[in-house]
């Protein structure tokens, strides 16, 4: 149990730590170079009636908005067509079909891309609402000339109930890895909610050529492929969140992490094993607890169950610290005083999702 205790906290200290003790950010820049900020919709007409409105009126001088209309049967075509001429930075294009080599979105993606006017590339879903007015501006300022990506954050609306609470838990613990991985020069996703990357630096790398074919990964492969030590910056800026409307049901929750997960196995090696070491020490610490607890108190023990309680709470405290001081830098998505719980949360979700995707092979077809 020390080992994997050991092993948690050379993450905290030399990863997290990053996050947890990172300074209020700064501007890098004063650049006020172009951005083309793309939104893939199919059918999503409502959340684009909400959203377009928010994107136009950005306060950047120099954006545009490019609407992917991909195959919509909604009434989106009719929206942009005849509903947005007021809306003086939006156009879109239209796709009726999308050929057989490439998935839906990475298509529509792509040919928003080839597009745009500007080098810089926004990309944001249908069913996200930028913070402020600043958003454009806020990302564009971590973009100095030596980075080519910037990596924004996206949580999620806070609702009632257990679910809700898991989802934000679930949300700001990925934000806080691949955030922390990225300081660290480890940079291994990013958010297709909000992330802001270089053109040429798309097409240099052939796009989603290499995973074109696989259901999700427009965000979390294309920066796996592209991203280096010294090539991305995180964005912490409150003004630039971009939040998101979560899952209501188990079921799409579920269908939607399993989405996420089944595109990991194409990480590149170092990445799936710095993960795979993390996710697997957070599981063993719980699993070693529980299993030498119960051992100590049915052979009356008392010195080694303190020593493993010790070991454990040491563990636990050192990690409370780390999440509770980067909860406010994430969104503040989560209550601190549930923060053990959420652990303990996040031990079950492991065991049991990542098991179930294991041994589940059900071909996931929708890029929703």
């Amino acid at each position: 149990m020390a080992v994997v205790v050991c092993i948690q906290l050379v993450y905290w200290v030399f990863i997290f730590s990053r996050i947890s003790f990172a300074k209020p950010p700064l501007v890098q820049t004063e650049q006020q170079a172009g951005v083309s900020v793309i939104v893939s919709a199919w059918d999503e007409l409502e959340n684009l009636q909400a959203l377009l409105p928010l994107l136009n009126d950005q306060d950047y001088p120099n954006f545009e908005v490019i609407v992917i209309d991909d195959r919509s049967t909604d009434g989106t075509y009719d929206y942009l067509l005849f509903d947005i001429k007021h809306l003086n930075k939006v156009r879109f294009i239209k796709i009726d079909k999308t050929p057989q080599h490439i998935t839906a979105k990475k298509y529509a993606l792509t040919l928003g891309i080839k597009g745009a006017l500007h080098d810089l590339i926004l990309v944001t879903d249908a069913d996200c609402r930028p913070q402020s007015p600043q958003w454009i501006a806020g990302m564009v300022a971590q973009m100095p000339d030596n980075k080519d990506i910037v990596l924004g954050l996206s949580p999620y609306y806070r609702f009632q109930g257990f679910l809700n609470s898991f989802i934000r838990f679930e949300t700001f613990y990925t934000a806080f890895q691949y955030t922390a991985f990225a300081k660290a020069g480890l940079a291994y996703m990013g958010l297709g909610r909000n992330l802001l990357y270089r053109k040429h630096l798309f097409f240099q790398s052939k796009g989603f050529h290499s995973h074109n074919h696989i259901i999700g990964g427009d965000d979390d492969l294309f920066i796996n492929e592209v991203a280096t030590a010294t090539n991305v910056a995180v964005c912490l800026d409150p003004q630039t969140f971009v939040y998101s409307m979560p899952k209501t049901t188990f079921d799409e929750w579920y269908l939607q992490k399993r989405r996420h997960l089944s595109v990991g196995k194409y990480y590149r090696s170092r990445n799936k094993a710095m993960l795979g070491v993390l996710g697997l020490s957070q599981t063993l610490s719980w699993l070693f607890f529980i299993v030498l607890t119960v051992l100590c108190l049915l052979q009356q023990n008392w010195l080694y169950l303190a020593y493993t309680g010790g070991i454990f709470t040491l563990r636990l405290l050192v990690m409370w610290l780390w999440f509770g001081l980067a909860n406010p830098k994430l969104g503040t998505m989560i209550h601190w005083a549930m923060i053990p719980v959420y652990d303990f949360m996040l031990f079950l979700y492991n065991a049991i999702v990542g098991s179930i995707s294991v041994i589940s092979r059900k071909k996931i077809v929708t890029w929703k």
